[in-house]
């Protein structure tokens, strides 16, 4: 719910009272009974005006325009806090609001149209996507659809490390079982891969050219054997990731940066800025003229570029395909790559801060308190799909969302499975699906529900007045978690939100407390209150579709357990 209006009205009394610039903050009180808005404003002026908080208060209060500030009462607590109650014009005019924007409640115009990519996952072509990757994927496929709901025009990219060392480690992996597949001795390489994928691989490509890579082994062999092994892997990841709701607008390969030269024209590039120095036969940039911690090198004595060079050379390549805001979701082992790619693309003339960095910490996933052991398939971690096929999709996806990206996580399995309010995406669906229940006995179409002429002003109860206040909220939360690229704050939302519907939901029972049943028998209040319900389902079933989360109609852990 838009504060603006109160925020207008008190910086217009303060500049009568001679604040020239004035600041005002305002927030929720956490006691449902100071009101539905507060200030502390006169608290901080009190040294600028040399009167005690108390008088300024009193002084705010006696020359507030109640009507401009869309208010009924405003008073003055304690040592001068401003607490205010809003009309019942303003609890009338967002609920209309809200049923008649209907799925297009929340959206914005913030971002303008502009493009922006979110790069995200990027997950080497090496095996099956881990949890790891799984966080990644939920957050970054979050983080984009809140910038599409703010008004952005949004590119969601995937990077894939296709060429390179673990490459190279992946077809040895892949050729020794090959080679133990016909009885014959061979080593996985050092650092190489163990998971039983690979022997799965190896056994496959046996069965497509026999032993052909036996009889007949060349230097080129190790070339068709990533033609074969790289096209299933990639394959497993994408089935993996569609069925986590997770698409992809490209799937950009590092190898066209070789095969393009977009490598060698971004260490020309690089090199004619004069910050390119040699030493001990190496090609070093100065990262350190932008923040890094020392100077890096760029080619190797051996002539070929590190690892950092190709990511600018991408970066650069982003710019050029007019994406002038980028959005890197990546895990928190990528903090030392930051100054690198900034320090290259500065250096060749982007702006600072481009690209952005969400960084997220790992994910350890538990059971009664203990590590979950590996998957035998994956090898070395739990893999994503074997963890949502186990709790499922809508709660995998908002336990890796609820957290701040850079907070480590534990991911406890045994509250994942938990189907009670307890779980906090299960309280949201509850939520939802309970109003669902509501035009369900009614016989009503939620859709039909309709404002129009309703009096909403018999909306005074406190339960209600809360409630009504955090739907009128939801397009601010959105506008902040995207602006923050933080969906845990949107998460936030939602579970409040939940439990201020599963209140109401509660607290309506006719048998326990008639005054609050919602399908009452007074005509005006049953209508008002079905207005209040179609808007709460239609802001938990938006918000649930920015998580990427179902909003379920009917669930079967008995909500019509309460009549509403």
């Amino acid at each position: 719910m838009s504060h603006g209006k109160i925020e207008a009205a008190l910086c217009a009394v303060l500049r009568q009272m001679g604040v020239e610039q004035p600041t005002v903050q305002l927030e929720r009180p956490r006691d449902l009974s100071h009101g539905d808005v507060a200030s502390n404003v006169a608290m901080t002026l009190a040294r600028e005006l040399k009167r005690s908080p108390r008088q300024i208060a009193e002084q705010i209060a006696e020359s507030l325009d109640l009507e401009a500030a869309g208010v009924e009462a405003v008073e003055v607590a304690g040592p001068g806090f401003l607490n205010f109650r809003l009309s019942s014009g303003v609890v009338a005019s967002v609920l209309r609001g809200i049923l008649v924007r209907d799925e297009a409640w929340g959206r914005s115009e913030t971002g303008g149209g502009e493009r922006v990519m979110v790069e995200f996952v990027s997950a080497n072509p090496t095996g099956p996507l881990h949890i790891g990757h799984g966080r990644q994927a939920a957050l970054g496929d979050a983080i984009a659809s809140l910038l599409t709901w703010t008004g952005w025009q949004v590119h969601r990219e995937f990077y894939y490390n296709n060429v390179g060392l673990q490459m190279e480690s992946l077809v040895l992996s892949v050729h020794a079982r090959y080679l133990q597949h016909f009885g014959l001795e061979a080593e996985i390489p050092e650092g190489g891969y163990h998971g039983g994928y690979i022997t799965e691989i190896a056994e496959g490509l046996a069965q497509e050219v026999g032993d052909r890579y036996v009889r007949d082994f060349a230097e080129q062999s190790l070339d068709e054997i990533r033609a074969f092994v790289v096209p299933i892997l990639r394959a497993e990841q994408d089935r993996d990731l569609n069925d986590f709701r997770v698409f992809f607008d490209e799937f950009y390969l590092e190898s066209s940066l070789y095969s393009e030269g977009r490598v060698e024209a971004a260490i020309q590039a690089l090199k004619d800025t004069g910050l390119v120095y040699e030493h001990e036969g190496a090609t070093w940039f100065k990262t350190t003229e932008f923040g890094d911690q020392k100077d890096r090198v760029m080619v190797r004595s051996n002539g070929l570029p590190t690892y950092f060079v190709p990511d600018v050379a991408y970066h650069l390549h982003k710019w050029q395909r007019g994406f002038h805001r980028v959005i890197n979701v990546q895990g928190s082992d990528h903090h030392g790559t930051v100054d690198r790619v900034r320090g290259g693309t500065q250096a060749l003339g982007l702006p600072e801060g481009f690209p952005e960095y969400v960084l997220h910490q790992m994910v350890r996933a538990t059971r009664d308190g203990e590590d979950v052991k590996f998957s035998k398939r994956a090898g070395s971690a739990l893999s994503l799909r074997e963890l949502y096929d186990e709790v499922g999709v809508d709660v995998t996806r908002y336990f890796f969302q609820m957290r701040k990206p850079d907070a480590h996580m534990l991911f406890d399995v045994d509250a994942a499975l938990d189907q009670s309010d307890k779980n906090p995406v299960y309280k949201i669906q509850y939520a939802h699906a309970r109003m669902c229940s509501i035009f369900a006995k009614a016989g009503i179409e939620a859709e039909s529900i309709e404002a129009g002429a309703t009096d909403l002003s018999v909306l005074d109860h406190e339960l209600e007045r809360e409630l009504v206040k955090n739907l009128g909220e939801f397009t601010e939360t959105l506008e902040r978690s995207a602006r923050q690229c933080t969906p845990h704050v949107l998460c936030e939302y939602l579970e409040q939100t939940a439990g201020s519907t599963n209140g109401w939901y509660h607290a309506g029972n006719p048998t326990r407390n008639p005054e609050l049943a919602v399908l009452a028998e007074d005509p005006e209040i049953r209508q008002a209150r079905l207005v209040l319900a179609r808007a709460v389902q239609i802001v938990l079933r938006n918000g649930l579709t920015v998580l990427g989360i179902s909003a379920p109609t009917r669930m079967d852990r008995a909500i019509l357990d309460e009549e509403p």
